[in-house]
């Protein structure tokens, strides 16, 4: 009986040694838990990878499944990131390490030495982490729930970038639609807005209409560049964003978040409300803009 048990015992020992060296899908693994969205965390490790020469943003399965890697002189280490929910608040991030080069050198000395590429990993997932709290302090997002995006017609521009970089599309076109507005004593009808019709989230490309909400008369002016076009009343769920207009994508991925919890099913097609003026300058905490994500209509 005792021969079984010392035969079971090392076979099962056996088994994990073999499945830990050559099967196990990582050499190292990094947790840690966070407040922000999986969208977030996706952000700003490609905010990450872009302030570095010597990393790439490789791979995305979706917002919480997503690959990148990072060369040091002549090793390439691989990080596979998945992030799932570990309450209504939290973010469980999982950071799969490996060395390709020197896997199972790696795997040998780990659980007996504190190794350079165990430092690494350390200190590559610490920069991603302490970047991401500092970035978290810089904004607030409160969900309110369901809501209505009102009927406007608009004076729009059509626009194509990156989310990185809608707010410098909006800068840069804003004084041709306010021009445009004076010079004909076009009479506003509320505060500037951005309508997202297309948002790739694989590459984080949007095209998007950034418009002047009017009010319509009977001959308006004509411009090149310039349309207008009426957005109907829509049922959406809505999210409050104070922060930098920069990073205001931020409360798309919290709509999500939202959408996916309550089971509610939405048109990825953010539409943003900007009810403060950043010339103005102050605060950012105090900016405010209303953020929509539009419902799909029920059958």
């Amino acid at each position: 009986m005792l021969k079984k048990i010392a035969l079971v015992t090392i076979a099962l020992c056996a088994g994990g040694i073999l499945w830990y060296l050559f099967i196990m899908p990582q050499d190292y693994v990094i947790r840690f838990r966070t407040k922000a969205s999986p969208g977030t965390v996706n952000q700003i490790v490609k905010f990450w990878v872009g302030q570095k020469g010597n990393a790439s943003f490789e791979s995305q399965e979706s917002l919480s499944d997503f690959r990148n890697t990072l060369t040091l002189n002549d090793t390439r280490l691989n990080f596979h990131w998945l992030i799932e929910k570990d309450n209504d608040s939290v973010s469980l991030v999982k950071v799969y390490i490996n060395d390709p080069k020197n896997s199972l050198k790696q795997r040998l000395q780990i659980p007996f030495f504190d190794t350079d590429f165990e430092k690494r990993s350390k200190t590559t997932v610490k920069e991603v982490f302490s970047l991401l709290n500092s970035h978290l302090k810089n904004f607030k997002i409160t969900i309110v729930g369901e809501a209505v995006i009102p009927e406007k017609y608009c004076a729009c521009i059509s626009l194509k970038s990156i989310q990185l970089n809608k707010v410098k599309g909006m800068m840069d076109h804003y004084s041709t639609l306010s021009g445009f507005m004076a010079k004909n004593n076009i009479e506003l009808d509320g505060r500037p807005l951005v309508e997202v019709e297309k948002w790739n989230i694989q590459n984080d490309s949007i095209a998007y209409n950034f418009c002047f909400p009017i009010h319509k008369t009977d001959s308006l002016p004509r411009k090149k560049g310039i349309f207008y076009k009426r957005i109907e009343e829509q049922k959406a769920i809505k999210a409050i964003y104070n922060g930098n207009y920069l990073t205001s994508d931020r409360a798309w991925y919290a709509l999500i978040d939202y959408a996916d919890k309550k089971h509610i099913k939405v048109k990825k097609e953010p539409y943003e409300v900007f009810n403060t003026n950043p010339n103005m300058g102050g605060n950012e905490l105090e900016w405010i803009a209303e953020i929509f994500m539009p419902l799909h209509a029920q059958e």
